[in-house]
Formats: C-alpha cells, structure tokens, sequence
C-alpha cells in the first residue's frame, strides 16, 4: 500500500517536518505502510488551506453543497473496495464485515447531509419590536478544528 499522505488545499503531502509513524496490520503485526506524523506547522497549512477555500465556499448555493457531498460519496462508492482493503490492513476487521458494516453507513451519511444542504432556511423569529420583523439566518461563520472520537474508523 502507498503511504499515506496529509490532503492539504487538493495535494497530498508529507509532514512538513518529513516524521512518519508506521501503520500496523493487528491480524499478523506487519507493517503496511507510513503515515505522516504532522505537526503544528502541517495544522497551520490545513487551516490556511480551509480558510482560504471559505472566502468562496461560504457563497455557494445550497444546490452547489449538495453536488459537492454527493461528489464525495460517488467517489468513495467508486473506489469501495480500495477503502476496504485499507481498513482491514489497518483494524485486522473482516473483509465482509467491513464491506457491509463500514461502506454503506459512511455513504449514506454523506448522502443525508447533502439533502440537508438543501435544507438550509431562515426563520422569522416574530416582533421583537413594534414594525420590526426579526429573521434568523444560518450563516457559515468560517474553520474550525476538531478532534472526533475513533469510534467506527470509516466514519
């Protein structure tokens, strides 16, 4: 398997420091490939990346979000089978396990949150002030960071 690189701005990049740790196969302990060990300066090319992609991506419409996460999950359904093989070098899991328990759930939820890019609305919120109609509008605010729990890897 090809290391694994960091995606930064649509290129895939070594740590910008070049460490790397070894990914190990827990069925048979072999090591299957490198990943980057990055750092903070690799943190700060992700986020100048991400929130120089806000400026115009917090201008698309709701129909532009959506074909972009349907995009993504047309891709991840066509290289299906490179994403199993993956996970069961690096969780020791079953290939059929992975195929029917991993696959499915990732794309459709995906899938369920490109229907909700449509969904985006504004609400009256009612007079707050006499002749006054106040609205309430979701806008994207701009990059965060976040460290999610590993609780189902492909998720």
């Amino acid at each position: 398997m090809d290391p694994v690189k960091n995606l930064i701005n649509g290129q895939q990049l070594d740590a910008a420091d070049g460490r790397t740790t070894d990914l190990i196969n827990p069925s048979d302990g072999a090591v299957f490939t490198t990943a980057p060990l990055s750092g903070a300066a690799d943190i700060d090319r992700a986020y100048s990346a991400a929130a120089t992609a806000f400026e115009s991506w917090r201008d698309t419409t709701p129909s532009e979000r959506q074909r972009a996460l349907l995009n993504i999950a047309d891709a991840i359904e066509a290289r299906a089978q490179d994403f199993v093989d993956a996970e069961v070098l690096n969780t020791g899991k079953p290939s059929g396990l992975t195929t029917s328990e991993e696959i499915p759930p990732m794309l459709d939820q995906i899938r369920f949150f490109a229907g909700a890019a449509r969904a985006l609305e504004g609400r009256s919120a009612g007079e707050y002030m006499a002749g006054h109609t106040s609205y309430i509008r979701r806008e994207p605010i701009g990059v965060i960071g976040q460290v999610t729990p590993w609780n189902y890897p492909m998720m």
